[in-house]
């Protein structure tokens, strides 16, 4: 009985008269609270072109994929997140309550192999379009980290965006054609698969770390701060074993014809 109360379950089991309290004290010994996991809903279609990419890439050395992403991170952190256990006869921290979790911070990065490219932090206030995105791509990730690879390196690699409209706009594509990014260098993505990019995984990461114990935060700089110092703490064996978890993906998604894989 996914997502069912204490209640409900006990009364499954025909047993009737159990405090609250006593429930969850036997439930937390065989069992967790949990909520459910938001999700894109999957069409036919959508199955379809899953299974497609994963036949395409079946044999691809991941190894040479750079793997990309946004997060984007608020003052608040996500909702939910500030909750735990406090002593008997302690009182619950006070939690400042703001419209958009006090505003936030967006941010792009990129993992390969076992190398994490950036973070990097888009400007205040502005909305990521087609053109602002290769311009943001321009001075951060291909002048601060591309650039300096040899040319070999360049020539294999392999970068992996999702479909979101400024990533897979024709300005977009046309633009990194330009800088060499085309073709087999630029991988296709299925729709609604944020569960086939490992990177989703370092988010997760990241987000745990700077909203432990149910942190706020004050200013846009100080989380900013705080994500840079998070991801500098995952180490590279981390961001490896994300990396080599493609091929199990990439069968789980065959195995499960297109469905949802676990991250």
């Amino acid at each position: 009985m996914p997502l069912a109360t204490s209640l409900a379950i006990f009364q499954s089991c025909n047993i009737t008269g159990v405090p609250k309290s006593t429930r969850c004290a036997i439930l937390r010994d065989m069992a967790k609270v949990r909520k459910a996991e938001r999700r894109p809903p999957l069409n036919k279609t959508h199955k379809l072109k899953r299974q497609d990419w994963a036949k395409k890439y079946l044999k691809t050395d991941f190894s040479k994929v750079l793997w990309t992403d946004e997060m984007r991170v608020s003052l608040d952190g996500p909702d939910g997140w500030a909750r735990g256990w406090i002593g008997k006869g302690q009182r619950a921290p006070v939690r400042l309550r703001r419209q958009q979790g006090g505003g936030g911070v967006l941010v792009w990065a990129g993992i390969i192999k076992d190398e994490l490219v950036g973070p990097f932090r888009a400007e205040d206030g502005v909305k990521l379009n087609s053109q602002s995105y290769c311009q943001f791509l321009e001075d951060t990730f291909f002048k601060q980290w591309y650039r300096k690879k040899s040319a070999s390196f360049k020539k294999n690699m392999i970068f992996m965006q999702d479909n979101a409209p400024s990533h897979a706009s024709k300005y977009s594509t046309a633009w990194l054609a330009r800088k060499g990014i085309k073709e087999e260098k630029l991988m296709t993505w299925p729709p609604c698969s944020p569960d086939l990019n490992p990177i989703e995984n370092l988010w997760s990461i990241i987000k745990c770390e700077i909203y432990k114990e149910g942190k706020q935060y004050t200013s846009l700089n100080s989380v900013w701060e705080a994500v840079v110092a998070a991801a500098r703490n995952v180490d590279g064996e981390q961001i490896k074993t994300l990396t080599e978890s493609m091929d199990g993906r990439l069968l789980s998604v065959l195995a499960k014809k297109g469905g949802y894989i676990g991250r």
